[in-house]
């Protein structure tokens, strides 16, 4: 299925990553689901800029019965199924590296969070969208993790865990839908610079990143985009399982 004609659903779809993948599907035609949690403002405001091709629609994706709901919403709206969905939404975290905690003192409560936000949300965005994707016998779903999980420049312990574990999960995902025409995949990013999980990001970090990448320059959220964008591509078709670093060369795999 061509971009163009699908329905493609973002989580935290508001603002940073999930505003560029919204604009980047959006441009190659398809019609977008704007999910947010709190930003509601900006959301709209994306969704006005994009026109008739995207609605903004909240929901916590760690509730299950919300997520359910947005796509029952979403659907009726363009009057077409889900037939990607991109899960994004990065619950209650910043990249901070002078006020992250070690391990001494992380909580459990903090990798609870993570692991809710990613492997939680991820669940529960699959089973809301699988009964249309099985229905059309196609369907596109694609994971956000991260670099930190191959290369911890920063020890963020609880948010690497959270995507090592969503990792995981892309995998076993992968194996079961295949027969169903779903691919299930994950786009791994490095610190992107900006944005507002980001910014309180020191420069010290951002410069490192810079003289140690092949490119020697730090990944915008443009370029994430575009390689979510292949994910839902016929390009992709045979395709499944796996995770693509997009860092500028920092981590080979």
């Amino acid at each position: 299925m061509n971009i163009r004609d699908q329905v493609v659903l973002i989580t935290g779809a508001g603002r940073g990553l999930g505003a560029a993948c919204a604009k980047a599907f959006a441009a190659q035609g398809a019609r977008v689901i704007i999910n947010y949690y709190q930003s509601q403002e900006k959301a709209e405001a994306l969704a006005r800029e994009i026109g008739e091709q995207a609605v903004a629609l909240q929901a916590d994706v760690r509730k299950k019965e919300e997520l359910a709901r947005l796509v029952q919403e979403g659907e009726r709206h363009f009057g077409a199924p889900v037939s990607t969905a991109v899960h994004n939404a990065l619950v209650d975290f910043r990249f901070d590296p002078e006020a992250q905690e070690d391990l001494e003192h992380v909580s459990w409560e903090s990798f609870e969070t993570q692991m809710e936000g990613s492997v939680k949300g991820a669940l529960n965005v699959v089973q809301a969208v699988l009964p249309s994707m099985k229905k059309q016998e196609f369907g596109r779903l694609i994971m956000i993790g991260t670099n930190l999980v191959q290369n911890p420049v920063v020890p963020y312990h609880e948010y690497t865990s959270g995507k090592a574990a969503l990792l995981g999960f892309t995998r076993n995902a992968a194996k079961e839908l295949g027969p169903s025409g779903i691919t299930v995949n994950m786009v791994s990013g490095g610190l992107l610079e900006e944005t507002d999980a980001s910014s309180v990001t020191t420069p010290e970090v951002f410069d490192i990143i810079r003289q140690t990448t092949p490119l020697q320059r730090v990944t915008t959220p443009e370029e994430m985009a575009d390689a979510v964008l292949f994910f839902s591509s016929p390009w992709s078709r045979a395709v499944t399982g796996q995770n693509l670093i997009v860092d500028g060369g920092l981590v080979m795999n």
